[in-house]
């Protein structure tokens, strides 16, 4: 690891400057994945602003009936909130299928979102990778590429991103608030993450200079109709191969709305809304929800490693719809 100065900073504004002013200073809270990063020199700023002290680790209830997470709260606090599990039981239950327990109490929910790729090269300091160099190549392309991307990929990058809890904020529609020199602004989650085109060392449309403060949930949950389905190589801290998070809004056995994210299958939770709009109005069954896994996975791309996702994310699809709308297998 590389020497590095470090300070705390006392509040939001104060953070925000002292980033802004240094553009080797990165943010540091819970540290589970940059203090990775910098013991292998793949991540080595020269400044790190130490924001746990700031006021951003509070849930509290918004005007319009959501429910906003500091960013500052960890994973296992909100996973366990009475709150989250009793109006966003979807996003609870994704957040305890990621990383170990030790983990979750550490992480923070700003800091999940900001989690770089997994992708075995990108860590790997002896081999090309666009992401950590630009401009260098993509040894995933034509090496072992058995947990990479087949949706929305480029020339440039096949990595996918690693959270679960991203997953489930996708599918609820959060939004993200974050504070920079110039304000603050809100970034809808479907916004916040980027795919790779020709810029995969961008992971996010947060500016290097703004700071996350909070993750806003909308009032909609999804509480009676969800799950969150996680394949993965083995059952405990282990990277999602494909997840999926389904949240039904029901009338019967009838769908009046459908949200499906898909994790581990592309660079950022993967939507597909023109085939979630199948499901409006329609009967739940396996049948219709074998149409919109085809529909979501009809430009997926294969790998030499990695094809077999794409038979695998139509069947999590399915299988994670009958789950929501509690069908049974194969009805």
């Amino acid at each position: 690891m590389r020497p590095f100065t470090y300070n705390r900073a006392t509040d939001v504004a104060a953070a925000v400057e002292q980033v802004s002013l240094n553009k080797e200073a990165k943010f540091i809270a819970g540290g589970t994945n940059l203090l990775d990063l910098m013991k292998i020199d793949v991540m080595h700023p020269q400044h790190l602003v130490d924001i746990t002290r700031l006021a951003l680790n509070t849930i509290e209830d918004t005007a319009n009936g959501g429910l906003r997470l500091g960013a500052l709260v960890t994973n296992a606090d909100t996973a366990y909130n009475e709150k989250v599990e009793q109006r966003y039981p979807l996003l609870s239950h994704a957040i305890l299928a990621g990383a170990s327990a030790q983990l979750r109490n550490k992480a923070t929910d700003g800091g999940n979102l900001l989690q770089r790729t997994r992708c075995y090269y990108f860590y790997d300091k002896a081999t090309p990778c666009n992401k950590r160099e630009p401009g260098s190549g993509c040894s995933a392309k034509e090496g072992f590429n058995r947990i990479h991307a087949i949706l929305g990929t480029s020339e440039h990058c096949i990595a996918t991103h690693p959270s679960d809890m991203c997953v489930a904020l996708a599918a609820l529609e959060a939004t993200v608030q974050v504070s920079g020199p110039n304000g603050d602004r809100a970034i809808p989650f479907a916004d916040f993450h980027r795919l790779p085109g020709d810029t995969p060392h961008i992971d996010s449309n947060l500016k290097e200079d703004e700071i996350i403060t909070a993750i806003e949930l909308p009032a909609k949950g999804f509480e009676k109709n969800f799950t969150y389905l996680k394949l993965r190589d083995r059952q405990s801290y282990a990277f999602a191969l494909v997840s999926v998070a389904a949240a039904l809004d029901m009338d019967g056995n009838t769908i009046k709305e459908a949200r499906i994210a898909l994790g581990g299958v592309a660079h950022k939770p993967w939507r597909n809304t023109a085939a979630e709009e199948m499901l409006a109005n329609q009967p739940a069954t396996t049948e219709n929800f074998r149409k919109v896994a085809e529909t979501i996975l009809q430009e997926a791309k294969g790998f030499k490693y990695n094809a077999f996702k794409i038979e695998l994310a139509k069947r999590a699809i399915v299988r994670a719809l009958q789950q929501a709308a509690k069908l049974e297998e194969g009805a």
